[in-house]
């Protein structure tokens, strides 16, 4: 009986730049920000594209805005992907807010979180309680993601904080510290108030933190992206990605769109993660 094998397209079409490795990786992270999607369009969003998310987070403060049963199919449904998947930042300063984090701790965990976001984008926190909150989401089992920056117009990289934030968070148990961007990637962080990226900062960013495998660079926009693709290599870990450019996004680590097909295997990949 002739076995029939399956199609799969020729490896040097699929990712010429022969660099993606499969899930679980450590190398160029996909962050995607749920702003509201339904059961139907997040199985569409999981059927196509997957493989090529590695996070998923439930943006800002909307987790209690679902009918709960419905929230938690969804997590049900993308950590089954191995998708790494926990609320936004925003909702645990309202709990900090509200002196609810025990009920905040307890609900996520029973809501089937496997992540947990640490930031200060909006309320004041002194470093000791930013510390308590890294330490006690990686007792209870929380891979924590954290997040330097305010989310206030015009706010600016303060880069002895920022070193300061990343050295400290990464000792405590941080898997990755992300770097503010909002989700409209404008006037905030290392985008100007058009959404140019402020390669200055990158640079300065660069030569003081410990290693850039740390970095996840929010970058809601493709111009953004490309960017910071061909500024930093392929390899780069970014979020705030919309549903809808994931795939895109793919395209150009791959090389497989016009702006990053002649990107190749850049040394510059290889000087930003060998910090």
């Amino acid at each position: 009986m002739e076995v029939t094998k399956p199609l799969q397209w020729n490896p040097h079409l699929s990712d010429p730049t022969m660099r993606r490795t499969p899930k679980p990786r450590s190398l160029g992270k996909t962050m995607v920000i749920d702003k509201g999607l339904g059961l139907h369009a997040l199985e569409d969003l999981l059927q196509t594209a997957a493989a090529h998310i590695d996070m998923l987070k439930i943006g800002f403060g909307t987790s209690p805005l679902y009918p709960t049963p419905l929230l938690k199919k969804k997590i049900e449904m993308i950590k089954a992907h191995d998708i790494l998947v926990y609320p936004g930042g925003t909702f645990l300063e309202v709990a900090i807010r509200q002196d609810a984090v025990d009920e905040y701790f307890q609900m996520i965990d029973q809501m089937g979180f496997d992540g947990l976001e640490v930031s200060d984008g909006t309320i004041e926190m002194p470093r000791s309680q930013r510390s308590s909150l890294i330490r006690r989401g990686t007792e209870e089992g929380f891979t924590i993601i954290t997040e330097y920056g305010k989310k206030c117009w015009g706010s600016r990289i303060e880069m002895e904080e920022l070193i300061e934030t990343v050295i400290l968070d990464s000792e405590l148990g941080a898997e990755l510290v992300t770097i503010e961007g909002r989700e409209s990637g404008k006037g905030v962080g290392i985008f100007d108030d058009q959404g140019v990226v402020k390669d200055h900062e990158i640079d300065e960013v660069l030569r003081q933190v410990p290693s850039g495998k740390l970095l996840l660079w929010e970058a809601p926009h493709k111009e953004q992206q490309v960017h910071l693709l061909q500024m930093l290599g392929t390899d780069i870990h970014l979020g705030n990605v919309a549903p809808s450019d994931v795939i895109s996004l793919e395209a150009l680590r791959r090389g497989l769109r016009s702006d990053t097909l002649l990107l190749g295997k850049e040394r510059r990949n290889e000087e930003y993660l060998s910090n």
